[in-house]
């Protein structure tokens, strides 16, 4: 794959990881005002329209039938499961702590990839599993005063379940396409969350409406561009820079919130990024060595 393509795709997932923590952020603002399921819902509806535009304008309608309807509802209810967990990892903990816990997210695929889709892990990739979880209770630090808080607890709950979801996107890649992984799940999103929240709803208030549009556009496009990166650039070049997240979290922290994660934080972090980093590459040389 030529270094131009790659070009392309890290740019794009660059792009991506900050449209996500902008994303993020609007979410954090408005779970100060509304309950987490209810902002769940409101991340869900405001994309909706876009995904169903992308879907019209590719014209590919006539695929979204040729779907696993089981795993589909599995992977909507682990995103609701992941983003209300997620919301309340924000409401309580700064964005880059809350973003330090997630990062474990790949080497919990990394884990379960080898119960659930029966593959191999050798010694090397396991060892850096643990040492990525080991980072990971560096962040909580849960025998000192750190953030092994239910907020901290909901951020890893969040992570397995989105670790599940992707599990379930590598079998459902098999069969469905890309449209139908979008709509499905997107719909699947927001009619559940969007029930669970009704009871406890709350009035959205008029000048919430740009902040709720904006987490809608952000979201899609965020989405869109990782798309894009790894359709164009290859995995063991473009996904180690979907940790640039932290970077704009921290920045994001300043700006709206004036925190700074503490040296735990960006000691764990930075050994958690550096295990999710070994393992794509370590992926890659495995690919290599079967298909030379």
């Amino acid at each position: 794959m030529s270094a131009n393509k790659n070009l392309r795709g890290i740019i794009a997932l660059v792009l991506a990881a900050a449209l996500f923590a902008l994303m993020d952020a609007g979410m954090k603002l408005l779970v100060q005002h509304y309950p987490a399921m209810q902002v769940t819902a409101l991340r869900s509806l405001a994309s909706l329209p876009l995904v169903y535009l992308y879907v019209a304008v590719r014209g590919r309608r006539a695929a979204l039938l040729q779907a696993r309807w089981p795993l589909h509802l599995l992977r909507g209810a682990m995103a609701i499961l992941m983003l209300v967990a997620f919301v309340i990892g924000l409401e309580h903990l700064p964005m880059t702590e809350t973003y330090a816990i997630f990062f474990v997210a790949p080497l919990l695929i990394t884990a379960l990839s080898v119960p659930i889709l029966g593959e191999t892990v050798g010694p090397a990739r396991w060892a850096a599993i643990v040492t990525g979880l080991a980072g990971m209770l560096i962040v909580l630090r849960p025998t000192g005063s750190g953030v092994m808080t239910l907020a901290g607890l909901a951020v890893i709950v969040s992570a397995i379940c989105y670790s599940i979801s992707a599990i379930a996107v590598r079998i459902l890649g098999r069969t469905d396409s890309m449209e139908s992984l979008m709509f499905w799940l997107i719909s699947v999103l927001a009619l559940g969350s969007t029930a669970l929240a009704w009871p406890g709803w709350l009035p959205v208030r008029a000048h919430d409406g740009w902040l709720i549009a904006a987490i809608g556009i952000t979201g899609f496009c965020g989405q869109f561009g990782i798309t894009y990166a790894f359709r164009h650039g290859e995995a063991s070049a473009v996904a180690p820079f979907e940790y640039t997240a932290l970077v704009w979290t921290i920045g994001l922290d300043r700006l709206l919130w004036h925190t700074s994660p503490d040296r735990y934080t960006l000691l764990g972090a930075a050994i958690i990024i550096g295990s999710g980093v070994f393992l794509v590459r370590r992926e890659q040389v495995h690919v290599e060595a079967e298909h030379p």
